[in-house]
């Protein structure tokens, strides 16, 4: 099977992990230092809080925003779960609205939701390694007077206007899963410039002034995400060369993904739309192509929770499916993918 997403480790990982095991400093070492400096200078911010998960993330982040029991947060219709559940985590009131072209939340709607629900915040999601329209969001930020917190889970050095990822709104969350572009296995990481936010970020991280949770991460997770970035451009450039193969291939078969002008999309997925996704890719997988939905759901549906009208969204989760796009394919597995495609949406079925 050719995975949709495969980390791959080095024996500079390895070794880490062991000087580790032989230090006895096992949290709350060099490492964790080191990554939260390089982090905050990768994404181009004054601060980098390390936590446990992306989904840690998101809610450390709503609660040193101020979100509280009945305070609305804008999300966008299509995310992974964890952007509505932070909310809920959190005592906020998720409020949907739909997607644009580019499968991230739709400024012009996001303007009638505002002036209808006076959100606290807003939480744009760079879905599948594309950046949201962060230019058009600030200024509604400015306008109305709301947080952004952005949710870059899937958008690790994704650039726009020369301005990355995590950078843009007044905090930015991100996670480190292991199908990450940065993968530590489990861990999460939280960006900031206000350094008033910045301190309450702080305080519930790591027992604070207030009950708080212990959401540290471990030197191993740190040592692995510290290596992992420091190859994160080349990897990305790998990406972004495998999508323009399969952009070339397919761009007469399928809606391909479009960047956003002055945007950097470093494809974290590469997702693809048919009117018989399913079928697509039930004979992907019977091919050995781990092609997979994401999502099958929209986050209103998911939960039940108000929304504006969300035509768009709607029709792409029926029609949305991705194909193995990470770093590690060989040249022959990208061609392998190109032709198993080719050939199921033009015949109907595999040949073997």
């Amino acid at each position: 099977m050719i995975r949709i997403t495969e980390p791959l480790f080095s024996d500079e990982e390895k070794e880490a992990v062991l000087s580790i095991l032989e230090s006895g400093q096992i949290t709350r070492g060099t490492w964790t230092r080191t990554f939260t400096d390089e982090f905050a200078k990768y994404v181009g911010v004054k601060y980098c809080f390390t936590v446990c998960s992306g989904t840690t993330a998101l809610f450390v982040s709503l609660k040193a925003l101020g979100v509280d029991r009945g305070d609305r947060v804008i999300v966008p219709a299509m995310s992974f779960m964890a952007t509505i559940d932070a909310v809920y985590l959190a005592g906020g009131e998720p409020i949907v609205v739909d997607v644009d072209e580019f499968y991230t939340m739709d400024p012009n709607q996001l303007e009638d939701a505002v002036r209808r629900y006076r959100p606290k915040v807003v939480i744009p999601v760079h879905l599948y390694g594309g950046m949201a329209d962060m230019e058009a969001i600030m200024y509604l930020s400015e306008r109305y007077g709301f947080y952004v917190l952005e949710d870059a889970a899937q958008a690790h050095g994704a650039e726009l206007k020369g301005k990355k990822a995590g950078s843009w709104g007044h905090v930015g969350a991100f996670s480190f899963y292991a199908s990450k572009n940065v993968p530590m296995g489990e861990g999460g990481a939280i960006t900031t410039n206000d350094d008033s936010i910045a301190k309450k970020i702080r305080s519930w991280i790591d027992f604070g002034d207030h009950p708080a949770f212990n959401f540290r991460i471990t030197e191993f997770q740190a040592a692995i995400g510290t290596i992992q970035l420091r190859k994160l451009d080349a990897k990305n450039s790998r990406r972004r060369e495998i999508a323009g193969v399969y952009t070339d291939a397919f761009r007469d078969l399928f809606p391909v993904p479009k960047e956003r002008e002055g945007s950097f999309h470093v494809y974290h997925l590469y997702t693809l739309r048919h009117a018989e996704r399913d079928r697509i890719v039930k004979d992907l997988r019977n091919a050995g192509i781990d092609a997979r939905v994401y999502y099958p759901y929209l986050l209103h549906e998911l939960r039940g929770s108000d929304h504006l009208p969300t035509p768009r969204a709607e029709a792409l989760r029926r029609e949305v499916f991705s194909i193995p796009v990470h770093p590690h394919l060989t040249d022959e597995e990208v061609s392998f993918v190109v032709e198993t495609l080719t050939q199921i949406v033009s015949s109907g079925k595999i040949i073997s």
